[in-house]
């Protein structure tokens, strides 16, 4: 991991938050479960950084971005929820919150895919990725949001059109994710399922073995468990998967 540096921008962090930044690493979250695993980290600590050189994702996929283009960023969270999949809704409806705020068009496009994703309209905004370790008790929270740079296929919020867009750094986007996870109330229920479009939407979930389930998503459980109505007349409960939304014919 290369040495720290200063986030730019004269980026204010929320109090309560501990938040550092390196120009390049491997992963942010396999540095904090290290650190965590080491007993060198507190609840809250922040880790930051420019580029990420084996960042994941879901399923194990590569996540990669040109240095300094994106916001890559993990959080360690020492308490842990009855139901662990609360944190990584309450840092989803966090990167919501902070998107709203910039340059994309129309922010009612912004919304949450089950179970991870930040989307605008069809397009990925933003992945979100939950880790824990057998050697520390705790969830690294990590994420990544296409501030300024998107794969084929996906959103980001750099879209130069029009005058009146305010840019957004990664730091200043950090910074408002952060202020989101203070001011969110102790019950999130409602406002994520408000915020999740995969409710009611045609879905493909894709299940081990190169199976998938075709249905319709009707809500999800206390425990963040995704409510399939399946095509095979079933209801199917998924507490883990990967969700395709599907267009209405």
């Amino acid at each position: 991991m290369a040495a720290d540096r200063d986030i730019p921008d004269g980026v204010e962090w929320p109090p309560g938050w501990s938040v550092r930044s390196v120009e390049s690493t491997g992963s942010t979250n396999a540095d904090l479960l290290r650190a965590a695993a080491g007993g060198d980290i507190t609840d809250r600590s922040v880790l930051v950084a420019g580029h990420q050189t084996a960042g994941r994702g879901r399923l194990d996929r590569t996540w990669e971005a040109p240095p300094g283009a994106n916001l890559l960023a993990s959080i360690w969270f020492a308490e842990v929820p009855k139901h662990p999949a609360e944190l990584t809704q309450r840092v989803g409806l966090a990167i919501v919150a902070g998107v709203s705020d910039g340059p994309l068009p129309d922010t009612r496009r912004i919304r949450l895919k089950w179970p991870n994703d930040v989307l605008y309209g069809d397009a990925k905004l933003a992945g979100v990725l939950a880790q824990r370790s057998a050697d520390a008790p705790g969830v690294v929270v990590g994420f990544g949001v296409n501030v300024g740079w998107a794969p084929p296929g996906g959103a980001w919020l750099h879209d130069p059109t029009g005058p009146d867009r305010r840019p957004v750094t990664p730091g200043a986007l950090l910074a408002a994710i952060l202020r989101d996870l203070d001011a969110q109330p102790a019950d999130i229920g409602d406002r994520y399922r408000d915020q999740l479009a995969t409710i009611n939407r045609r879905v493909r979930v894709l299940l081990p073995g190169a199976r998938e389930l075709l249905g319709t998503a009707t809500g999800i459980t206390s425990e963040g468990a995704l409510v399939v109505a399946g095509d095979d007349g079933v209801e199917h409960t998924f507490d883990a998967g990967d969700v395709v939304h599907l267009r209405t014919p």
